[in-house]
């Protein structure tokens, strides 16, 4: 089995539980390339062939599909450690460099990936199993600063989910408001603004339902985040009824206490070529996507420490 757009498939990974499939890229960031559930591919298809990336990059140069693990920041940035200024670039390290399989079977694969601007490794086991009304994808994480000296770091999941119109994207009762992180074109304004949930106020004056899917064309591209969210506030999910799904993401708030929302339908990239129809889900340690923006929610790691935090994914008929 062969995700699209893939140049190279002899290191692809499948793991499989009931009718549903994931395929992974270990030599490709340990990206998740597919998820396939009852037939339906669940994940943004490559913009472009997946290749060989290069350190300094910008995202919008890849496939800008599937899955991928933003850590130690979002957004390209320098970032003062003791150990000196940190050049992080676009979307972080993860996504660039070859993943190493530790351990697998046909239900779940441990991987592990480690970054270069910082002294960082992220581990990552995922495993699939059928539940009454779906399949369940857990996954859970381990960081660990292999340097000297302590490090900062962010990490957000970046899992691209294609839509259609008229999908919705559910948030807990308890958020009322965003963070505007960025707009395309400023339709919601600008970054650092407050937008309401789920009906927001654009930058014209207009007012736009924000939880609803509008077409592949309409231009839109915006970055929000929410949080944070207290215990049992930790979810989020995707209403797929023209694919018969419901996405539902899952998360320990008090260990990852944000959502981002991307929310893409044909606003990006901003040059010429195919374009995101798409909206990504995305637990998050912080509500900005630069390291060098600090703030409650900043995070360190000492020489030797580690951070645990879990995932989940469930894929529920509709």
């Amino acid at each position: 089995m062969t995700a699209p757009g893939v140049v190279s498939t002899k290191e692809n990974v499948l793991i499989q539980a009931g009718d549903c499939s994931v395929i992974l890229l270990p030599q490709f960031g340990g990206k998740i390339a597919s998820i396939l559930f009852r037939g339906r591919e669940l994940l943004q298809a490559p913009l472009a062939p997946i290749g060989p990336r290069t350190p300094a990059m910008p995202f919008d140069q890849s496939d800008a599909s599937g899955w991928d693990e933003c850590l130690p920041s979002v957004a390209a940035c320098l970032v003062p450690t003791e150990a000196g200024i940190a050049d992080v670039p676009d979307h972080g390290d993860l996504w660039r460099v070859s993943w190493n399989v530790i351990g697998r079977d046909p239900q779940s694969i441990t991987l592990a990936g480690s970054c270069f601007s910082l002294p960082l490794m992220l581990e990552r086991k995922l495993a699939l199993a059928e539940t009454a009304t779906g399949i369940h994808l857990s996954i859970n994480y381990k960081l660990k600063n292999t340097g000297d000296s302590s490090v900062p770091w962010s990490w957000a999941a970046h899992p691209l989910f294609s839509v259609a119109p008229g999908d919705r994207i559910v948030l807990p009762d308890s958020v009322h408001t965003l963070r505007l992180e960025g707009s395309g074109g400023h339709r919601l304004g600008n970054n650092g603004d407050e937008k309401g949930w789920p009906i927001a106020e654009r930058a014209d004056g207009t007012k736009s339902d924000l939880s609803w899917v509008e077409a592949p064309d309409s231009g839109i591209g915006d970055k929000l985040f929410a949080g944070p969210l207290s215990t049992g506030n930790g979810w989020c999910a995707l209403e797929r009824p023209s694919a018969g799904v419901r996405i539902k993401v899952s998360f320990d708030a008090g260990a990852t206490p944000y959502i981002g929302l991307w929310i893409c339908y044909g606003g990006w990239p901003d040059h010429h070529g195919p374009k995101q129809f798409c909206v990504a889900l995305e637990p998050s340690t912080a509500p900005v996507d630069s390291l060098a923006l600090s703030g409650p929610w900043s995070r360190t790691l000492a020489p030797g420490e580690s951070s645990v935090w879990p995932m989940q994914v469930d894929f529920e008929t509709i």
